[in-house]
């Protein structure tokens, strides 16, 4: 009995210690509920941002995996492939799956394919689980399921076979050609990848940041407890051990659910980023794709632990890593200078990415040092008490809080680029459309229907009605030769039948004299700007095109812009496609001119005999890309927004922080004399002098960065440059926001003010005791 009474004692002691330490947080449960709410909504959105980028790694991975280095079937004649070509060449003993791309009306592409005419690529010399790709969800579906689908806008069959299949082994009637079913992402997926990556790097250290300042809250409220145990005979040693396995737990608890709340949150924004994916690359957002939750967990806790215990770590570790601070300005302006020469010459886009990480680096690593420095120099120049005391706090304020000022810098940059990026890419894509748009209606020419005697009414129309103007657009795809490759890649064919005023007033890049009479004449080509980037052509070269076995050459007569996907287009006459040319669509543009489109619709009806026609007037049209655009940017658009509302929250958490550990330095004026008034006064100018300043140290980088993404990234990674534009209003406003996060601390550092307050127990890098 005495034993057990011993045992029980000795537990009761024990738990003597946590339970006061968990004290502060029955004085101070809203902390406890803030820290808890932040590792949760920190676990969510980098979970949700880790899944996605997951299943867009996956999908771009799936899609190469899918359909790179395959061949295909197509006819000699070049005809379309039907499902008796499917039939013979099975009878015929090859191994041939049938691939059905269906693009709807609405919704996202579909691929249909036969599961069981696919069983006999496993029986080749090809590795295995090649072909065995999840065709759980879409885009894959039953190849009936995609033939019978409501409002297909374009289909075209592939006959796929494996890759040991040779030539000999076809009939006569058949060869073997390159598949693709899109164009190589290359660039632009790594790009896409990078700035998620990036962006879930930011939500780490924004919300690493934003539970540091709580932590460290905690920790100046509980300073006078901690002194207290000491005097007890608690060792600190004891209580750090207690503090970690305490934050251990709380994180524990709330990453669990965090991590459900973020595979939700990717759930939800799933459709609409399934849906840039598709508008960007071709390639949609594969279903059942992503990472485990064991990974986003791990990452969590490591995040809280260093964030809460990372002074603790640094101050055990400083003195074997001291280094003097010049040789760290030193390292600083060479990264710096490194990262700028990089940014201008690195070659690929993996190295404008480093170069961008080590200008943020030496830039994150040199402000600091240079704004304490100036505010040194301008208190040794000062000779009023006060100014001096003032620049020689913020030095202090900038040593303190460099983590929350470097990412509110970093952010303010971020933020600065990014509506520079986007609003002149608004603005430029707004002009490209009234161009591209010209005519009033866009009508799809119907399955079946011979667009010759159509063309030929159109032409007779337009010499009897005033303002008419129309051409026809033939779609198709042909292989740009390559004679340094063996096989060419596979481009947009779009032929205008005929060249009509509606195109003439196309902007270009660069083009030769008179561009659009040599297209008249079928005697040139003219291609986008991603087509003249990848292969290096340019106006006045000259272009092989393939087309089923016939060949096609062309000069370069201009370079159009192009902002839309990255495939490469060729605009040619016509009259200069080979007869073998097989097209996937027909549609007319008309601008009918004063009796307006009626006559038109109802002559289009009888030479075809339909009741109805696919028809788009070009606000519709106009209206549908403006969706894309906005839905594909959205999500950046978002998430910078959300990165600046972090990283503001987490300097005024910080800020706030801070002030609270150094109110009784701040309270000397009043005893030196000064009246409250003045002391809030002299807070105010003191918390807008930091926030100020940082924001006028993020505009030349927010500059910089704005030059990088425009004349670096974009080109590289979507194949199309765009004009620099800056917007001085808009740097009014961040500045305008900076400011306010100023003023907001200065307010909450006078109701800090007003509260009773003891002197520090010691002057510590974790209670910002500087003097």
């Amino acid at each position: 009995m005495t034993g057990i009474r011993s045992l029980y004692q000795r537990f009761c002691r024990t738990l003597l210690l946590p339970w006061a330490l968990l004290s502060h947080y029955r004085r101070h449960p809203w902390q406890l509920a803030a820290l808890a709410v932040m590792i949760l909504v920190a676990t969510m959105l980098w979970t949700g941002v880790s899944h996605l980028t997951s299943q867009a790694r996956a999908s771009l991975d799936q899609s190469e995996q899918a359909v790179a280095e395959r061949q295909q079937v197509v006819r000699h004649d070049g005809q379309a492939l039907r499902t008796d070509d499917f039939v013979s060449l099975r009878l015929a003993g090859v191994c041939v799956m049938p691939w059905l791309e269906v693009t709807p009306e609405a919704g996202n592409r579909l691929i249909g394919i036969d599961p069981l005419a696919a069983r006999c690529f496993g029986d080749g010399a090809e590795a295995p689980g090649s072909w065995e790709q999840p065709l759980d969800g879409r885009p894959f579906v039953d190849i009936h399921a995609a033939a019978t689908t409501d409002g297909i806008r374009e289909s075209q069959l592939s006959l796929l076979v494996s890759d040991t299949t040779r030539a000999e082994a076809l009939p006569p009637a058949y060869q073997l050609r390159r598949f693709s079913a899109g164009p190589d992402t290359g660039e632009l997926g790594d790009s896409f990848l990078l700035n998620l990556e990036a962006l879930g790097i930011l939500v780490l250290l924004i919300a690493a940041l934003l539970l540091r300042s709580v932590y460290l809250l905690g920790l100046t409220q509980r300073r006078n407890s901690f002194a207290l145990l000491h005097r007890f005979g608690v060792s600190p040693d004891r209580v750090q051990r207690w503090l970690m396995l305490e934050t251990f737990v709380l994180a524990l608890i709330c990453v669990v659910p965090g991590v459900w709340l973020g595979r939700w949150l990717a759930a939800g924004l799933g459709s609409g980023f399934g849906e840039a994916l598709d508008n960007l690359f071709d390639i949609p957002l594969y279903a059942g794709q992503g990472q485990s939750w064991l990974t986003p967990a791990l990452v969590m806790l490591a995040v809280v632990k260093v964030a809460s215990l990372g002074d603790w770590l640094w101050l055990r570790f400083r003195q074997r890593l001291f280094v003097p601070a010049p040789v760290w300005a030193g390292v600083a302006a060479m990264l710096l200078l490194a990262g700028l020469v990089l940014a201008w010459l690195g070659p690929s886009l993996f190295w404008v990415f480093a170069a961008v990480a080590l200008v943020f680096a030496g830039v994150g690593w040199l402000t600091p040092v240079a704004v304490a420095r100036l505010a040194h120099w301008q208190a040794f120049r000062s000779e009023a008490p006060l100014v001096r005391w003032r620049y020689r706090e913020l030095a202090v304020l900038v040593r303190r809080l460099t983590l929350p000022l470097v990412a509110l810098q970093f952010a303010l940059a971020m933020v600065l680029a990014v509506q520079a990026l986007v609003t002149t890419f608004e603005d430029t894509f707004d002009h490209w459309l009234e161009q591209r748009l010209a005519a009033a209606y866009y009508i799809d020419v119907p399955a079946g229907s011979d667009s010759d005697e159509v063309a030929n009414w159109l032409a007779g129309q337009q010499t009897e009605t005033p303002g008419m103007e129309w051409h026809r657009v033939v779609r198709g795809h042909a292989d740009f030769v390559d004679a340094g490759k063996a096989d060419g890649q596979q481009v947009d064919v779009y032929a205008l039948a005929p060249v009509s005023s509606l195109v003439r007033g196309w902007e270009f890049l660069e083009a030769t004299a008179r561009p659009w009479e040599h297209l008249a004449a079928g005697e040139g080509a003219l291609i986008n700007e991603q087509l003249a980037r990848r292969e290096e052509v340019g106006a006045g070269r000259t272009i092989q095109l393939d087309f089923g076995g016939q060949s096609l050459t062309l000069p370069v007569v201009g370079v159009y812009p192009d902002y839309g996907r990255p495939v490469g287009e060729v605009l040619l006459n016509a009259d200069s496609l080979p007869d073998q040319f097989t097209p996937r669509s027909e549609s007319y543009a008309i601008t009918p001119g004063v009796p307006g489109i009626g006559p038109v619709v109802e002559a289009f009806h009888q030479i075809w005999g339909v009741q109805s026609l696919p028809m788009r007037d070009s606000d519709t049209v106009r209206e549908l890309a403006t969706g894309v655009f906005d839905q594909t940017f959205a999500l950046t658009r978002a998430m910078t927004l959300l990165t600046l509302v972090l990283a503001a929250s987490s300097l005024l958490m910080m800020g706030w922080v801070f002030f609270s550990a150094r109110a009784w330095y701040f309270r000397l004026l009043e005893v030196w004399g000064m009246p409250k008034p003045q002391v809030a006064a002299q807070l105010v100018r003191l918390s807008l002098m930091l926030t100020g300043g940082i924001a006028v140290l993020a505009l030349p980088l927010g500059i910089w960065l704005t030059w990088v993404l425009v004349h670096r990234i974009n080109p590289l990674a979507f194949g199309w440059s765009l004009p620099m534009a800056v917007y001085p209003v808009f740097w009014l406003e961040l500045g305008l926001l900076s400011l306010i996060i100023g003023l907001s601390i200065a307010v909450l550092m006078r109701r800090q003010l007003g509260r009773p307050g003891v002197a520090p127990v010691s002057a510590n890098t974790l209670a910002g005791g500087e003097r």
